[in-house]
Protein backbone atom coordinates (compact mmCIF):
# COMPACT_ATOMS: atom_id res chain seq x y z
CA UNK A 1 0.00 0.00 0.00
CA UNK A 2 1.23 3.49 -0.70
CA UNK A 3 0.50 4.70 2.81
CA UNK A 4 2.49 1.76 4.28
CA UNK A 5 5.39 2.25 1.78
CA UNK A 6 5.82 6.34 2.47
CA UNK A 7 5.85 5.31 6.25
CA UNK A 8 8.68 2.85 5.39
CA UNK A 9 10.34 5.31 3.93
CA UNK A 10 9.62 8.06 6.52
CA UNK A 11 11.24 6.02 9.02
CA UNK A 12 14.14 5.19 7.03
CA UNK A 13 15.22 8.82 6.78
CA UNK A 14 14.85 9.66 10.08
CA UNK A 15 16.90 6.69 10.99
CA UNK A 16 19.52 7.40 8.21
CA UNK A 17 19.52 11.22 9.66
CA UNK A 18 20.85 9.74 12.84
CA UNK A 19 23.00 7.30 11.54
CA UNK A 20 24.33 9.66 9.41
CA UNK A 21 25.06 12.81 11.56
CA UNK A 22 26.56 10.62 14.30
CA UNK A 23 29.27 8.45 11.65
CA UNK A 24 29.00 9.90 8.42
CA UNK A 25 28.96 8.11 5.34
CA UNK A 26 31.53 5.68 5.36
CA UNK A 27 30.97 4.98 8.79
CA UNK A 28 27.15 4.06 8.79
CA UNK A 29 25.94 1.20 8.34
CA UNK A 30 22.77 0.09 6.56
CA UNK A 31 21.78 -2.87 8.31
CA UNK A 32 22.16 -0.13 11.95
CA UNK A 33 19.85 2.20 9.82
CA UNK A 34 17.26 -0.46 9.23
CA UNK A 35 17.24 -1.68 12.47
CA UNK A 36 16.53 1.26 13.62
CA UNK A 37 13.52 1.74 11.11
CA UNK A 38 12.21 -1.68 11.61
CA UNK A 39 12.75 -2.56 8.20
CA UNK A 40 15.60 -4.45 6.41
CA UNK A 41 18.26 -3.73 4.09
CA UNK A 42 16.55 -4.83 0.91
CA UNK A 43 14.26 -1.84 1.22
CA UNK A 44 16.60 0.75 1.58
CA UNK A 45 18.31 -0.47 -2.13
CA UNK A 46 14.64 -0.96 -3.44
CA UNK A 47 13.54 2.92 -1.95
CA UNK A 48 17.35 4.37 -2.22
CA UNK A 49 19.26 2.15 -4.42
CA UNK A 50 22.45 2.93 -2.46
CA UNK A 51 23.74 3.82 0.84
CA UNK A 52 25.29 7.00 -1.07
CA UNK A 53 21.62 7.97 -2.37
CA UNK A 54 19.94 7.16 1.23
CA UNK A 55 22.14 10.29 2.26
CA UNK A 56 21.58 12.45 -0.64
CA UNK A 57 18.04 11.80 0.35
CA UNK A 58 18.45 12.42 3.74
CA UNK A 59 20.60 15.91 3.03
CA UNK A 60 17.91 16.80 0.03
CA UNK A 61 15.05 16.74 2.95
CA UNK A 62 17.13 18.79 5.34
CA UNK A 63 17.92 21.63 2.65
CA UNK A 64 14.15 21.75 2.15
CA UNK A 65 13.09 21.87 5.42
CA UNK A 66 15.91 24.58 6.22
CA UNK A 67 14.82 26.59 3.34
CA UNK A 68 11.81 26.40 3.79
CA UNK A 69 11.67 27.44 7.96
CA UNK A 70 14.12 30.06 7.86
CA UNK A 71 13.79 32.77 4.22
CA UNK A 72 16.00 35.32 4.27
CA UNK A 73 14.60 38.62 5.30
CA UNK A 74 17.17 41.30 4.34
CA UNK A 75 15.58 43.98 6.06
CA UNK A 76 16.88 42.30 8.78
CA UNK A 77 19.92 39.62 8.30
CA UNK A 78 20.86 40.06 12.08
CA UNK A 79 17.56 38.37 12.72
CA UNK A 80 18.06 35.71 9.72
CA UNK A 81 21.33 34.71 10.98
CA UNK A 82 19.31 34.52 14.79
CA UNK A 83 16.86 31.92 13.17
CA UNK A 84 19.52 29.87 11.22
CA UNK A 85 21.10 29.94 14.56
CA UNK A 86 17.78 28.37 16.29
CA UNK A 87 17.25 25.79 13.48
CA UNK A 88 20.92 24.31 14.41
CA UNK A 89 19.81 24.78 18.35
CA UNK A 90 16.39 22.95 17.20
CA UNK A 91 17.96 20.17 15.38
CA UNK A 92 21.99 19.34 16.22
CA UNK A 93 21.50 16.96 13.58
CA UNK A 94 21.53 19.47 10.86
CA UNK A 95 25.15 21.12 10.54
CA UNK A 96 26.57 17.59 11.55
CA UNK A 97 24.86 16.77 8.27
CA UNK A 98 26.07 19.64 6.61
CA UNK A 99 29.61 19.10 7.33
CA UNK A 100 29.70 15.58 6.75
CA UNK A 101 27.74 16.49 3.19
CA UNK A 102 30.72 18.54 2.97
CA UNK A 103 33.28 16.30 3.70
CA UNK A 104 32.35 13.55 2.13
CA UNK A 105 30.08 14.46 -0.89
CA UNK A 106 30.91 18.15 -2.13
CA UNK A 107 32.31 17.71 -5.38
CA UNK A 108 31.82 13.93 -6.09
CA UNK A 109 28.50 14.42 -7.75
CA UNK A 110 26.55 17.70 -9.14
CA UNK A 111 25.69 20.29 -6.99
CA UNK A 112 22.67 20.52 -5.52
CA UNK A 113 20.04 22.30 -7.28
CA UNK A 114 18.02 23.49 -4.58
CA UNK A 115 21.19 24.77 -2.71
CA UNK A 116 22.59 26.32 -6.16
CA UNK A 117 18.84 28.39 -6.62
CA UNK A 118 18.28 29.41 -2.73
CA UNK A 119 21.99 30.32 -2.86
CA UNK A 120 21.73 32.81 -6.26
CA UNK A 121 18.28 33.79 -4.78
CA UNK A 122 20.21 35.00 -1.54
CA UNK A 123 22.61 37.09 -3.12
CA UNK A 124 20.48 38.48 -5.40
CA UNK A 125 18.00 39.72 -3.09
CA UNK A 126 21.18 41.02 -0.97
CA UNK A 127 22.48 42.68 -4.54
CA UNK A 128 18.89 44.58 -4.66
CA UNK A 129 18.96 45.98 -1.19
CA UNK A 130 22.41 47.25 -1.78
CA UNK A 131 21.51 48.79 -5.35
CA UNK A 132 18.39 50.26 -3.21
CA UNK A 133 20.43 51.47 0.02
CA UNK A 134 18.47 49.56 2.36
CA UNK A 135 22.21 47.62 2.71
CA UNK A 136 25.66 48.48 2.98
CA UNK A 137 27.67 47.44 -0.16
CA UNK A 138 31.32 47.48 1.47
CA UNK A 139 31.23 43.32 0.88
CA UNK A 140 30.02 42.40 -2.15
CA UNK A 141 26.55 40.55 -2.00
CA UNK A 142 28.05 37.28 -2.49
CA UNK A 143 30.69 37.72 0.24
CA UNK A 144 28.10 39.57 3.02
CA UNK A 145 26.37 36.29 2.13
CA UNK A 146 29.22 33.85 3.12
CA UNK A 147 29.87 36.25 6.15
CA UNK A 148 26.22 35.88 7.70
CA UNK A 149 26.28 31.64 6.89
CA UNK A 150 29.71 31.22 8.77
CA UNK A 151 28.32 33.33 11.61
CA UNK A 152 25.29 31.68 11.95
CA UNK A 153 26.66 28.20 12.74
CA UNK A 154 30.20 29.61 14.31
CA UNK A 155 29.29 27.78 17.37
CA UNK A 156 28.24 24.32 15.70
CA UNK A 157 31.68 24.71 14.38
CA UNK A 158 34.28 25.41 17.55
CA UNK A 159 36.47 22.86 19.39
CA UNK A 160 35.46 20.99 22.02
CA UNK A 161 38.44 23.16 24.12
CA UNK A 162 36.94 26.42 22.87
CA UNK A 163 33.58 25.51 23.95
CA UNK A 164 35.10 25.11 27.93
CA UNK A 165 35.85 28.73 27.36
CA UNK A 166 31.79 29.39 27.15
CA UNK A 167 30.42 27.42 29.45
CA UNK A 168 28.44 30.01 30.89
CA UNK A 169 26.84 31.31 27.64
CA UNK A 170 23.07 30.09 27.63
CA UNK A 171 21.13 29.55 24.05
CA UNK A 172 20.01 33.20 24.22
CA UNK A 173 23.51 34.98 24.80
CA UNK A 174 24.97 32.50 22.10
CA UNK A 175 22.38 34.05 19.69
CA UNK A 176 22.87 37.43 20.74
CA UNK A 177 26.55 37.17 19.83
CA UNK A 178 25.67 36.12 16.39
CA UNK A 179 23.11 39.09 15.83
CA UNK A 180 25.27 41.23 17.33
CA UNK A 181 28.08 39.86 14.87
CA UNK A 182 26.02 40.26 11.99
CA UNK A 183 24.96 43.81 12.95
CA UNK A 184 28.64 44.84 13.50
CA UNK A 185 29.44 43.58 10.22
CA UNK A 186 26.81 45.45 8.46
CA UNK A 187 27.57 48.42 10.37
CA UNK A 188 31.21 48.52 10.44
CA UNK A 189 32.49 49.89 7.29
CA UNK A 190 30.51 53.32 7.98
CA UNK A 191 31.36 53.34 11.73
CA UNK A 192 35.51 53.22 10.64
CA UNK A 193 34.84 56.20 8.36
CA UNK A 194 33.25 57.97 10.67
CA UNK A 195 35.55 57.61 13.53
CA UNK A 196 38.22 58.21 10.86
CA UNK A 197 36.45 61.64 9.51
CA UNK A 198 35.62 62.66 12.88
CA UNK A 199 39.16 62.53 14.20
Amino acid sequence: MVGDAQATQRRLLEAAAQEFAARGIAGARVDRIAEAARSNKAQIYHYFGSKDELFDAVFNSLVADTLHEVPIDVTDLPEYAGRLFDRYERDPQVPRLATWYRLERAGTQAPLEAIVKSNRDKVDAIARAQQAGDLPSHFAAADLLAVILAVAAMWTSITPEFTELTTAHTAASRRRVITDAVAAVLAGREDNKTGRDGR
